[in-house]
């Protein structure tokens, strides 16, 4: 199923888990960068139209967040057209389809739209769909911007592809700063016996391990109930560090267990902030746990913020996680229309080194291998009423949570 838009409206539309989910600055004003360019919008849009293909989960596990990055997709297109949904006189052409994240639906949605003339591929809220998209992109030459998928394997993928939401290595990075200096530091993963388990172990060994921690993990089984045993093991580790990655029903159980065992008063305990109907989840542990996050409402204030703040209430939505991934992917098409038109590999070159402000702060898209270069948030949450909701704890410069280069495809 695919739909067709193409609007001048400045709003969008209308888990998920408490794990980690397995992705220069100018003067204010219509000169920033990221801002709307003059050459985007204005005029009447009567040359051919730019065809773009919104390929995304808007159903399916991740459908949740599929939603928070179509809507904000939205504003950030009204935004960077300056509400005309044109580019240099062309109208943008945006065909949705929805690929359940599913890879092999994603790739026959992304080939369909190829076929029907679509220069650029946006979505991708999997990271299994990302990985099949991205070979899709080299071999018909047209550009793809990631979504929310957070593998680290989109960077680097090839010189079509690219991404506008972080990556997993940027997300265990901002963990490891909660801790300071890691080396000789000891640091505990806590999370099922699964496979989304088991990546999160390796990627937190990869990463804060190279920065000289020592990494230790209790694994537990998915269908545990019995969380003592467990949080005794975390205890006779002693870590400075707990990392904890979890998806399932039980994570109010797991949180529960952990605060009556006593692990919060001898390690700092941190794992990632999820989108906001999660927060509820913590229980009681709520306000014991450091977050790390990639984006949230109150994250960041510049224009680029109150732009897609504005944007999502007028269609009766907020800021949540995602919801910056969409909006810097549609600035990110527009800047490759605006300077490359139809031509693909100008509109790679107008993307590599590409300096930014999207909603979150200061972007940068690194020339060498598409990372996207951005900040990165610490938080906590808050009793408010009968809920919680997140505060601001630090922002981290990109530079500090910057992944490593790697080799292009």
């Amino acid at each position: 199923m695919s739909k067709r838009w193409s609007a001048r409206l400045a709003g969008g539309f209308v888990a998920m888990s408490t794990a980690v989910a397995l992705a220069a600055c100018g003067t204010p004003g219509a000169s920033s960068p990221g801002a709307p360019a003059a050459s985007a919008g204005g005029g009447t849009a009567g040359g051919a139209p730019y065809k773009v293909g919104l390929v995304y989960s808007k159903t399916g596990a991740l459908a949740a967040y599929g939603a928070q990055y179509q809507a904000s997709f939205k504003v950030g297109l009204d935004y960077a057209t300056k509400g005309t949904n044109a580019v240099n006189g062309h109208p943008v052409e945006v065909t949705e389809a929805d690929d359940a994240g599913d890879p092999a639906k994603a790739v026959t949605a992304a080939t369909s739209a190829i076929g029907a003339g679509a220069k650029i591929i946006a979505g991708s809220t999997a990271s299994g769909v990302a990985l099949q998209v991205a070979p899709l992109a080299k071999d018909n030459k047209v550009l793809f911007i990631s979504g929310p998928a957070a593998t680290d394997a989109v960077t680097g993928a090839n010189k079509y592809t690219f991404r506008s939401g972080r990556q997993t290595y940027q997300d265990i990075a901002t963990a490891g700063t909660m801790v300071g200096d890691l080396t000789g530091k000891k640091v505990t993963v806590f999370a099922q016996d699964s496979a989304f388990g088991k990546a999160n172990e390796a990627g937190v060994k990869a990463v804060l391990g190279a920065k000289g921690a020592t990494v230790g993990s209790v694994l537990v089984p998915s269908a545990a109930t019995d969380f003592t045993p467990f949080a005794t093991q975390v205890k006779g580790q002693a870590p400075d560090l707990l990392f904890v990655a979890w998806a399932g029903a039980n994570a109010t159980q797991m949180w529960t267990t952990l605060a009556q065992q006593g692990v919060f008063t001898t390690t700092k305990v941190v794992t990632g902030l999820d989108i906001k109907p999660t927060h509820a989840l913590f229980g009681e542990a709520g306000d014991k746990i450091a977050f790390l996050s990639h984006f949230f409402a109150g994250a960041a204030d510049n224009p680029e913020y109150q732009a897609l703040a504005a944007g999502l209430k007028k269609g009766g939505q907020d800021v949540d996680l995602f919801t910056d991934d969409g909006f810097v992917a549609a600035q990110m098409v527009v800047r490759a229309l605006s300077e490359g038109g139809d031509d693909v590999d100008k509109m790679v070159t107008a993307l590599e080194g590409w300096k930014f402000a999207g909603p979150k702060g200061a972007m940068e898209i690194r020339a060498a291998d598409h990372a996207l270069l951005q900040p990165m948030f610490t938080a906590k949450l808050v009793k408010e009423g009968s809920g919680f909701v997140p505060q601001l704890v630090a922002t981290l410069a990109p530079a500090d949570v910057a992944p490593p280069a790697v080799t292009m495809k």
